[in-house]
Parts: structure tokens; sequence; C-alpha cells
């Protein structure tokens, strides 16, 4: 009891070392190309807004808006971070917990450990997780009714894509290749090895978003930074704060861009050939900074983590700094405003949908946990014109947070074949499917 009461007290000092930074940044002038961005402020800990996590009452669900309706498809779930639906109208739920817990090597890690463990109210409990679940509509209501395990004893699995007849699977350690295609029920035979991924025992950012180029030749995968700022030194940085390009058939890889913090929800832009992520940037400079976004990615391109951010906004508390680097750095293309925490995102290539909906993006915010307002717990949609993010972004999925209490998190987002938008709740422990209201 005396180690906790010294943990909170030494916590409650960190905390206010960050206080007097300004909280009055209307949260709408960081959306877009050209986020507002106020001075930084310092200090070893954000001040902090957990909120507790409760869960869905029977028969709550999120809010959407007129003219659309939304239900539970799965629930009782452990921790299900992402989604994949298949052509054959099967869906993939990925079940993903954070395997090893790090070592403390700093002062603030018990209470970085405490907020993860709050802000995930022990979602999941003992149930198995790490495993890809099949769930299949056998009736043909459109509906799934049939749950199985696919895939068991996985490593923090996170991205999927199917190329063919292969499946492959980002764990946060390696790409395993498995034999399966749409309409199976079962992999045929143990995975294959692709190639090995950044890990190790301190693993920051351990979700590895996938994706595939349209023929399936080249594989992309989105290895996050193993640290806020480089603190942890740049050895431990290796490859990482990046996103690879992988060759499926030797396991060869190069760094396609680099400098963002904490790539996921890798997509291309229907019809082209243009890589889109949306990465988590830094903490620990105050609620307004630094906006995460939504961006293009171009091979080759720097987008300033840990040197810079938003372009060649210094971060001064990296040394040595690089100044070739920084003013090389990339701006985003749109923000979404600071610390929302994006993990997915979905272009909308379904019909079933109004016509503004094609086209644009879905971005499943996960939330903030550093800053006193809330920010984040939806999923909100982004117009696009000509393959660019325009206007501000419309609240399409809210409600996951009540009165200071957390009903779930979005995580990932997918359409699938009749053009249904699914979400991947892993606090809730549940998979939404949002559809058009019965006329």
């Amino acid at each position: 009891m005396k180690a906790r009461v010294f943990l909170l007290a030494s916590a409650t000092c960190l905390l206010l070392a960050a206080c007097g930074s300004r909280q009055d940044l209307d949260k709408a002038t960081q959306y877009g190309p050209d986020p507002q961005l106020p001075e930084p402020s310092r200090g070893l800990l954000p001040r902090m807004r957990v909120p507790k996590v409760i869960g869905w009452a029977q028969g709550e669900t999120p809010a959407v808006p007129p003219g659309f309706r939304i239900e539970a498809i799965a629930t009782g779930l452990s921790n299900p971070r992402n989604v994949y639906p298949l052509a054959n109208g099967d869906l993939l739920v990925i079940e993903s917990r954070k395997t090893a817990k790090e070592p403390i090597e700093r002062p603030k890690r018990p209470v970085m450990d405490w907020v993860e463990a709050r802000a995930h109210g022990g979602s999941g409990g003992n149930q198995p997780s790490n495993r890809i679940l099949l769930l299949r509509d056998t009736n043909g209501d459109g509906k799934p009714d049939a749950q199985s395990v696919l895939i068991d004893h996985l490593d923090a699995p996170f991205g999927v894509v199917l190329v063919g007849g292969a499946l492959y699977v980002a764990d946060t350690d390696a790409i395993l290749r498995f034999n399966f295609k749409a309409g199976d029920s079962a992999v045929a035979g143990p995975p294959t090895k692709v190639i090995d991924l950044p890990a190790g025992p301190i693993n920051h950012h351990w979700t590895k978003s996938l994706t595939a180029n349209a023929d399936g030749s080249k594989l992309y995968v989105g290895v996050g930074s193993n640290s806020n700022a480089m603190e942890r030194g740049v050895e431990a940085e290796t490859n990482r704060a990046a996103i690879w390009e992988v060759d499926p058939a030797t396991g060869a890889f190069s760094v396609f861009a680099h400098g963002l913090r904490n790539p996921n929800g890798l997509t291309f832009y229907p019809g082209s050939d243009v890589l889109w992520a949306v990465v988590n940037e830094r903490d620990e400079l105050g609620p307004n900074l630094v906006p995460d976004y939504m961006t293009s990615v171009k091979r080759g391109a720097f987008y300033g983590w840990p040197y810079s951010y938003w372009g060649q906004h210094e971060d001064l508390r990296v040394r040595p700094q690089q100044p070739a680097l920084v003013k090389a750095a990339i701006k985003p293309d749109y923000g979404l405003s600071s610390h929302v925490a994006p993990l997915g995102l979905a272009f909308y290539t379904g019909t079933s949908f109004p016509a503004q909906y094609r086209g644009g993006a879905f971005v499943g915010e996960h939330g903030s946990w550093n800053r006193p307002e809330l920010n984040g717990y939806k999923v909100v949609f982004i117009r696009f014109e000509n393959g660019r993010p325009v206007g501000q972004p419309l609240d399409f999925i809210t409600g996951f947070v009540k009165d200071g209490q957390a009903r779930g998190r979005p995580v990932g987002v997918a359409v699938d074949r009749t053009g249904a938008l699914i979400v991947a709740d892993d606090v809730g422990n549940t998979v939404w499917r949002v559809t058009p209201a019965s006329p």
C-alpha cells in the first residue's frame, strides 16, 4: 500500500510539472491541411484524463447520423482490434493483446502501465486473445451467425491482407503467410515466416498495420517508433517509425517512407497506387500538440519524427538535431487534431451509403489519455474530392464515452461487400456494423 501511495504521489508531482499549457484551443482549428500549432509546453508527463471503462449495457449502442442504423454483429470478444471483410462475405476479426510487459526502465513507466490498464479496463478479462476469428453468415440474412477460431497462438496480431491463396498476418514481431482463400473454413498447414519485424522486450508501438499493392507483388507494413521522441536513443529506432515495402516472395524489404511515428490504417486510395495512412504523433508537448494526421505516403519521403513535426517545426527535446532531414520533412495532408489516436482507415468503396460518402475516408479514433479534455473516441468521416481530403470531418459514430465513462473505443474500420461499415471496438469487445436505415 505504501508503495502504491508513493507511486500516486510521484505521479501527481510529474503531472503538475506539465501544468500551465494552453487548454482553450478549439479542436476544429486543428483539422485539415494547416492546423493551428500552439507553442509547446514541457513536463515529464502530460495532464491526464483516462475514462473509466464500464462497457456496453444490454441493448446499448453507439450513435450514428440520421438515415443510418448500427448493430452489434459480434459481442463478448477478447480485444477485437481489427476487421477484414472477405470477398465471399465472411469476416475476419483480429483479437489482439500486448503480450509482454515492458521493463521499468524509467520512473514514468509504472504510471504508463496504470494508464494502459485503466484505458482498457481489463478488457477481455482472462479470455483467449491473439487470434483471428472467422465470422460467417450461414443463413443468408446478411449477418454472421457462425463463429470459429481460424488462427490461434499469434503474437499481438493486427494487420491482415489476403492475396489470392495467401493470407498475410502481421504479428508484432513478424509477417506470417498462411495458405487460405476466401470461403475456406481453416488454414492449410502451418505458417511460413515472410520476414521478422522490430519488436524486443521494449516494444513501444506494437501494432503492425499491413496492406498489399493491387497485384500483390509487394506488402506494406507500418512499424511504429520505440519511444515518444527518441528518448531511448537512435539504436532503439533502427528501421522504426517507418513504412516498409516487403517482397513476399523473398522477404527482402526496403524503407518506403520514414519519420512517421506510429503509422496505421495502411490502405491504397481506390483505383490508384497512392498509399495512405493515419499517424499517431508525439506526446508531452501539451494538450494541443502534436496533431495526429491522415496523409498520403510518398516513396522515400521523410515526415519529421523525431526531429520535427508538421513539416519544419523542430522538436527541441531531440538532440542532436538533423537540420538536413528537417529541411526535407514533408507536411502531412490532413490534421485530425491532437491525441485522437487514429488506428483505423478505410475508404468508402460501396454504393449503399449516400453519394457524398463515396471515395471518402472513415477513420477510427481510439481516443486520448494525455489531455484534460477527451478527444477522439469516435469514427469520423472525411470527404474527398479528386483524391484529396476536403472540408471538416463529420462525426459519424459517437457515444463511445458518456458522462466520462467509456463504453468502448473504436479501432479498425473496413467496408464489406454490401457497402456496410464494420468497426472493431476493443474495449467494448464488440464488432459493429453500420448500414442505411430501412426506408
